[in-house]
């Protein structure tokens, strides 16, 4: 699971439907993207580092995190 992004994304009122649409995939991409069970592209992470949420770096947006223990793996 992707905790940080989902994260920042719930903080800045982004919708799962709009992060789709910014990154022109379907919702059910976009959540499995978020879940972790589809790897973003490097040009999908690019564009999300550099255009939605230039303020945070990769490794923090990126790391995946175990939802049962919720700690980054």
């Amino acid at each position: 699971m992707m905790l940080n992004i989902k994260n920042v994304l719930t903080a800045k009122g982004i919708s799962t439907k709009a992060f789709a649409d910014f990154l022109n995939v379907s919702e059910k991409t976009a959540y499995n993207k978020l879940m972790g069970l589809t790897d973003f592209t490097y040009p999908e992470a690019e564009k999300v580092m550099e255009v939605l949420l230039p303020e945070y770096n990769a490794r923090y947006l990126f790391s995946r995190c175990d939802p049962m223990s919720a700690k980054a793996v």
